[in-house]
């Protein structure tokens, strides 16, 4: 038994720092949502964010958008045009999609600086691509609602998720201090 922990050292060593930090992270964030009120930012800061920011893009590229609070669920409705298409809830602001991709990095960590700035600069693209995905997605739905299920369900999630793959693949080879082992 203590051979297969000698000889898995590194890869249970990955595991459950991943699962410590991803842990760590993920019961910090349930508490933010959960101490979030949502009176001055509805339904929570980061959601909110995301709407108006994903309203200010879409407004900016010639789409008439008003973003509201929906009435009856912790969500922020989209609409288009004045035609209501989607709505923006706690899942779609990529928070827990970033909490996956920084415990990935921590697991696989390289230098202290060269990791938090791998984390911070991928965090932001994360952020970014995540808004532009809601922004091409209304659009989507304005123009192909027949698509909706395919759009949300398969298009766009294999996106961003593939996006982070990528991220992930890059660190490794490239930073991480388990590829400077193997070296």
């Amino acid at each position: 038994m203590k051979a297969l922990f000698v000889k898995y050292k590194s890869v249970i060593k990955f595991i459950l720092t991943f699962l410590l930090v991803y842990t760590v992270l993920s019961v910090g964030y349930k508490l933010y949502l959960q101490f979030s009120d949502g009176s001055k930012f509805y339904p929570d800061y980061f959601t909110h964010l995301v709407a108006v920011q994903t309203e200010n893009v879409l407004n900016n590229l010639g789409y008439p958008t008003q973003v509201l609070p929906h009435p009856d669920e912790p969500s922020m409705k989209v609409l288009l045009n004045g035609k209501y298409l989607a709505r923006i809830i706690e899942g779609c602001n990529g928070f827990s999609v970033i909490i996956l991709f920084t415990s990935f990095v921590v697991a696989f960590s390289g230098k202290l600086k060269t990791t938090l700035f791998y984390i911070l600069s991928g965090s932001v693209l994360v952020y970014i691509v995540n808004l532009l995905r809601i922004v091409v997605l209304t659009i989507g739905l304005y123009y192909y609602p027949e698509y909706k299920d395919v759009l949300h369900a398969v298009v766009f999630p294999g996106i961003i998720y593939g996006m982070v793959f990528l991220l992930w693949v890059f660190w490794v080879n490239r930073f991480s201090k388990l590829n400077k082992k193997d070296a």
